[in-house]
């Protein structure tokens, strides 16, 4: 068995560089989503964006255009009523992403000739990346870069002392809602990768087994994407040999890579994991 053999075709060649830079990218955000236990958002607007998706689909808008605004739209929204304070975020979640998701399928249901489409967004379609996915999501990564570099203390500030934070200045709630744009548009540029079921299983596991590394949330930054970028691209290779689907593999084995960290690092690990929401 060539192990390098699937290079020759150009699908794949895209495809691989989507995984690894969609495998950074989740890796990257998913640490302030790990940190600010923010994962159940990150599954939520994964379904809520797939919502955008199907009217897309079913409107024959642009997908990234339809599913982008929905899925801006959803984070802010979520934002507004999570702070009225009278419910939960988790519940203000809750009620937006299903019920967009739920027009999804019901959009799904009514208009067929949409449904290879939607197929697509729910499990992945590797094989349907072209160039301009590509350039599409190289612009989200180097986007998600920049933002972090230029309000890098501000975000640490706001992710581990929201408190401090607003006394000292630092709004945090701009800060809040730059993450879940962040988020959104992570979702939403790699979803054609994952697909909307494994997406939010992506943003987290990557981060997860880095925080089980180190204590050090710079270096958390550094870890996260490397082993996001390093699941992206065996996860293809693997697929493409043992015929089983790109997103599913790519997380098999970041949850392989997770469990072996977590065995190694024992109690170590497990304490720094345990202690997210405490800092």
């Amino acid at each position: 068995m060539n192990l390098f053999e699937p290079f020759q075709f150009a699908f794949f060649r895209n495809g691989i560089i989507v995984a690894v830079l969609a495998g950074a990218i989740c890796g990257l955000i998913g640490v302030y989503v790990v940190l600010r236990q923010m994962s159940y958002i990150g599954h939520g607007l994964s379904h809520s964006i797939f919502g955008g998706a199907a009217a897309s689909a079913v409107l024959s808008v642009n997908f990234y255009l339809g599913a982008g605004l929905w899925g801006l739209l959803s984070a802010l929204m979520i934002g507004r009523v999570a702070r009225r304070g009278k419910i939960g975020s988790d519940a203000a979640i809750g009620v937006i992403t299903t019920a967009s998701f739920a027009m999804g399928l019901a959009l799904s249901n009514l208009f067929g000739q949409a449904k290879r489409s939607i197929d697509a967004v729910l499990f992945g379609s590797i094989l349907g990346v072209g160039g301009t996915d590509v350039l599409a999501v190289l612009g989200a990564g180097v986007l998600s870069v920049v933002v972090i570099y230029a309000c890098y203390r501000h975000l640490l500030f706001a992710t581990f002392d929201p408190e401090v934070a607003n006394v000292s200045g630092v709004n945090v709630a701009r800060m809040e809602a730059l993450l879940m744009l962040m988020l959104a548009i992570t979702i939403l540029f790699t979803m054609k990768v994952m697909g909307v079921l494994l997406i939010s299983a992506m943003l987290v596991t990557p981060a997860a087994t880095a925080r089980m590394m180190t204590n050090s949330f710079a270096r958390m930054l550094t870890i996260a994407p490397i082993i996001g970028a390093l699941c992206g691209f065996t996860g293809m290779l693997l697929s493409y040999h043992i015929d089983v689907s790109p997103g599913a593999t790519i997380i098999l084995i970041a949850s392989t890579v997770f469990l072996v960290v977590f065995t190694v690092t024992g109690s170590r690990g497990r304490r720094n994991v345990a202690g997210l929401g405490h800092h």
